[in-house]
């Protein structure tokens, strides 16, 4: 029983071995040729060889190329981050002025006395918080262009850069 178990016995058979015993088949050999032995002409052997050299020569301009790109892009990704949290500052610190000028006018709400003081207080607080909504667009606006212009402008001088090494 261990016999059947056993694969690497020399007395053990494969199911291959079993079935050609069973049909008393010719084991069969492949034919060997022997090749002719060949010189390659030198005109293809040059061709070959200046492929391989252009095909280097090629292939480390790209390795070039592409490490630049990414050493770009990770200066615009951390530009772009920058940015993004700044104008994101920004942002918070124009709600908290807009906050408190609005708790501000409820607290002076609360002491008027008469109907146009209402009318007056709530025309002025109007104007400021108009005034204060346009400063704030201004300056939301130029940082966003700021922050565009730094996350651009290297990515376009790089890709032109890289283009005309590769070129």
């Amino acid at each position: 029983m261990s016999e059947a178990l056993d694969t690497h016995t020399p007395t053990a058979k494969t199911k291959s071995q079993k079935s050609a015993a069973a049909f008393d088949l010719p084991k069969f050999e492949l034919p060997k040729f022997e090749l002719p032995k060949m010189e390659i002409p030198a005109a293809f052997r040059e061709i070959a060889e200046k492929s391989v050299s252009q095909a280097k020569e090629t292939y480390e301009k790209m390795k070039s190329a592409a490490e630049e790109a990414t050493d770009v892009i990770e200066d615009t990704y951390a530009t772009a981050s920058k940015g993004a949290a700044d104008y994101g500052l920004k942002v918070i610190e124009a709600a908290r002025e807009n906050t408190n000028a609005s708790f501000d006018f409820a607290t002076k709400l609360m002491t008027v006395k008469s109907l146009a003081e209402v009318v007056e207080l709530s025309t002025a607080h109007a104007r400021k918080q108009f005034e204060a909504f346009t400063a704030q667009s201004k300056d939301l606006v130029a940082l966003a262009q700021k922050v565009t212009t730094d996350t651009v402008e290297p990515v376009k001088e790089s890709v032109s850069k890289v283009f005309k090494k590769v070129a």
